[in-house]
């Protein structure tokens, strides 16, 4: 950490308080060596911000976890984030009505009920036989070693789904609209490998968020560190091995850097790094007078018939979301958001939901070009970290566009600048986890 006899060097001075960042600095400190983060921003958190408004707690982009991601049971610091569940499986909006599926809980049993009724109506995403099929292979999957996903070959994630013997409707009225939401891309070009990684997680752990708002899981990272250690608003203007030239402080010199930015704003502090593609992502907020009769899940849009992809009543997942008796629905637009927004999304809501939206109240919406990294196939979710001895990268840029690819990236790049200062240090758990398990 710095000191004040050093208030102008550290060990490694680590740019961008994300959780990337914020993690590596845990190692870092833990082993003994002095770090000091940089964040430009007035808050730590990167793209994982919450706003307080009258009461409600607004994400800005709101990425959705699996309680499966091994990070965040392994990471230090995060041994209080409280997790706030979906409820089992989804809602699907098909030919419109409201459908669930996707709840692998007790599979087998599903179907051996399921085919006591193999002559009830069959719905758009298939009848009760269809369903449990599904729940039986996405416990399947929850227990496929990662080693054996890794090992498939990859492709885009829509094609390989096409290709793995289930029903079309099972694809495209689930999975399709299921992925689109985990991994923020509404074609599914993202690589196969990642989207079935994210099928395990979902398989293993469901859907959840961080109580309070996406910005407790860094608010808990940047707590834990030493006081001192991370200094918000500050601007770097120009950085290399031995120093960082900052705005407001002037320089520090270091012996090694750590870019912990976003993809975008890590290119420009170094030049040839190659930045990729983005998912453009909006995220909009409305209160209504009611909630919607949908409880605590998530709701996609199989048909694809306006601009939502996916939506939910955040105040019945976590209540502490809203103030009390007051609805929040969050909604997520993929892609570049249409013209009047709140109204197109109000009127699709509208047919999601089954009630009226005139009345509901726009608290924020939050436009993000550069919400999510694509990860086109072939992906590699161990892009280096170090770029050479004494200069190194880290984010969901570098593994998987996921909180759990930022929070292992950050546990990487961590190592590699230990091995190269040469300290040893205790192994911690989950050293070894893969990128996405």
């Amino acid at each position: 950490m710095l000191r004040a006899d050093t208030a102008h060097h550290a060990d490694v001075v680590v740019i961008g308080a994300g959780i990337a960042g914020l993690t590596a600095a845990h190692q870092l400190i833990s082993a003994g060596v002095d770090t000091c983060v940089l964040e430009a921003a007035p808050r730590v958190g990167g793209r994982m911000a919450t706003e307080d408004m009258d009461g409600f707690r607004l994400d800005r982009t709101g990425p959705l976890l699996s309680s499966a991601y091994p990070e965040l049971r392994h990471t230090p610091g995060l041994q209080g984030l409280a997790l706030r569940d979906f409820s089992p499986g989804v809602l699907v909006h098909s030919r419109g009505r409201r459908y669930r599926a996707g709840d692998v809980r007790s599979a087998r049993g599903v179907l051996r009920a399921a085919r006591s009724r193999s002559s009830a109506p069959r719905a758009p995403l298939g009848g009760a036989i269809e369903q449990a099929r599904l729940g039986a292979w996405l416990s399947r999957l929850a227990t496929t070693p990662v080693s054996r996903i890794l090992a498939r070959p990859d492709g885009p994630a829509l094609d390989a789904l096409s290709s793995r013997g289930l029903p079309p409707r099972t694809v495209d009225g689930f999975l399709r609209p299921l992925l689109s939401a985990l991994l923020s891309d509404p074609v599914l070009d993202t690589s196969s490998r990642c989207a079935d990684l994210a099928l395990r997680s979902y398989a293993r752990g469901g859907i959840c968020v961080p109580a309070g708002g996406a910005a407790a899981l860094p608010g808990l990272l940047a707590a834990a560190l030493p006081p001192g250690t991370v200094r918000t608003g500050v601007h770097v203007t120009a950085a290399d091995i031995t120093s960082v030239r900052t705005k407001e402080h002037g320089e520090l010199s270091c012996r090694s850097l750590l870019l912990a930015t976003g993809a975008g704003a890590a290119a420009e502090l170094l030049p040839g790094l190659r930045a990729p593609a983005f998912h453009p992502v909006t995220v909009l907020h409305h209160t209504a007078p009611a909630p919607p009769p949908t409880g605590a899940r998530l709701l996609l849009d199989a048909d694809r018939a306006g601009p939502v992809a996916h939506t939910a009543v955040m105040s019945a997942v976590d209540p502490s979301r809203a103030p009390l008796g007051r609805a929040l629905i969050t909604s997520t637009v993929l892609g570049p958001p249409p013209p009047d927004l709140d109204r197109a999304v109000r009127d699709h809501l509208a047919v999601l939901y089954g009630v009226p939206t005139y009345d509901w109240e726009l608290l924020a919406a939050h436009h993000d070009p550069e919400a999510v990294p694509v990860m086109a196939p072939p992906h590699d979710l161990r892009r280096p970290v170090r770029v050479l001895a004494g200069l190194y990268v880290c984010g969901d840029h570098r593994d998987t566009s996921t909180v759990q690819g930022a929070l292992h990236s950050g546990r990487r790049a961590a190592a590699s600048i230990l091995a190269d200062l040469g300290v040893r240090r205790k192994p911690a758990g989950g050293e070894n986890l893969p990128a996405a398990a």
